[in-house]
């Protein structure tokens, strides 16, 4: 089987996605190439998992100050370079189209009649689990942006549906240190962050950005351009993290054991969505804006209890490579019966109720 992986570049969770399933791929040595889009090609960084990949324009949101641009987004994409990446990409080497809501290869499969299965978080929000925010347009988007013929979703819990757990590789051996918080805010302005962090000394702040550290930052306060490794070994030693409501660093948190503190995006849905299901879950803190009170108080929580999901990548590689793409529900049953979910959440009676729905009562 050679199979075509289209993936969304827009921010980093989808990319940490597809090296879950590359590593997954090399094991059972499937023929696999990559192509990404969504973002230029020299901002793409520790690539070496994906081999000769190829690189489109595809399409993306433009953020200001923790805001989705709308203007921007519009003047920054072109349909028309758009439809002729779509037209000009030849599948016909390939059996297989799976997508990570990467709308070029999608489009290019409906087109040249591929099988075409996606696997992303946005397929699970098609579901009923908890959203903000919702309308005719995000519904429609969700559906159209990147078509597939299954679409495979993944979320923090199934809600009764059959959804995949995260995907998720992390490494938990780094000793904890008390006051070390990590902070992953991309979308939000480095002074804006700075300024949030300032008042507390009694922590160090090891912040991941893209934009250099504002002038005369504070000495607990420690800026980093993104390096993956570095960013492994803080989340590893961490107590606590600070991110924005992106599904795939809450995943990471969670399954270390992190206490959280989420920003979402305004204006982007699955952002505000994600909120909600974490808000359901009592799994995160969350903050409208950069809030110094908020930060204050969840400093003083406690941290939470390790969530230990399984190998989604490897169970998904083996079912894809048996064939039988007709009948997700046993992989998502198999792979949610393998989670013992956290004291917090079986207290729920909704969500037992729900979880109920797929994989009997909760463990």
């Amino acid at each position: 089987m050679r199979i075509l992986y289209g993936v969304q570049g827009t921010g980093n969770g989808h990319l940490s996605r597809a090296r879950v399933m590359a590593k997954a791929f090399a094991t059972h040595q499937v023929q696999v190439d990559y192509l990404f889009s969504g973002r230029a090609a020299a901002q793409y960084f520790d690539m070496a998992a994906f081999g000769e990949y190829q690189v489109r324009d595809g399409l993306s949101f433009t953020t200001r100050k923790g805001k989705v641009d709308i203007a921007a987004t519009a003047v920054n994409n072109s349909l028309w370079r758009l439809w002729r990446d779509i037209r000009q990409l030849d599948l016909s080497d390939y059996d297989l189209v799976l997508n990570d809501f990467e709308p070029v290869t999608a489009w290019a499969a409906r087109r040249q009649g591929v099988n075409c299965i996606s696997i992303s978080h946005q397929a699970a929000l098609r579901y009923p689990v908890p959203k903000v925010g919702n309308s005719w347009f995000n519904d429609w988007l969700l559906e159209n942006f990147a078509p597939a013929d299954l679409a495979l979703g993944c979320h923090w819990h199934h809600f009764g549906y059959p959804i995949l757990p995260p995907f998720v590789e992390v490494d938990s051996h780094e000793k904890l240190h008390a006051e070390q918080i990590l902070v992953y805010l991309p979308f939000e302005a480095a002074g804006d962050i700075a300024e949030l962090l300032t008042p507390f000394s009694d922590y160090q702040f090891q912040v991941y950005h893209a934009s250099a550290a504002p002038p005369q930052l504070a000495g607990h306060i420690h800026w980093h351009g993104f390096n993956r490794e570095g960013f492994k070994r803080d989340m590893g030693r961490c107590s606590g993290v600070i991110g924005n409501a992106g599904f795939e660093l809450a995943s990471e948190a969670m399954t270390l054991g992190k206490k959280l503190l989420v920003k979402p995006l305004q204006g982007q849905f699955e952002q505000l969505s994600n909120v909600a299901a974490l808000a359901l879950l009592a799994a995160a803190d969350h903050m409208n804006t950069l809030d110094q009170q908020a930060l204050k108080r969840w400093l003083k929580a406690n941290n939470p209890q390790p969530i230990h999901y399984p190998d989604v990548g490897d169970m998904l590689v083996r079912w894809l490579l048996a064939g039988d793409w007709r009948d997700p529900q046993s992989l998502c049953q198999a792979l949610w019966q393998q989670v013992v979910l956290p004291d917090s959440w079986r207290s729920k009676r909704d969500n037992r109720a729900l979880g109920q729905a797929i994989v009997g009562p909760a463990r």
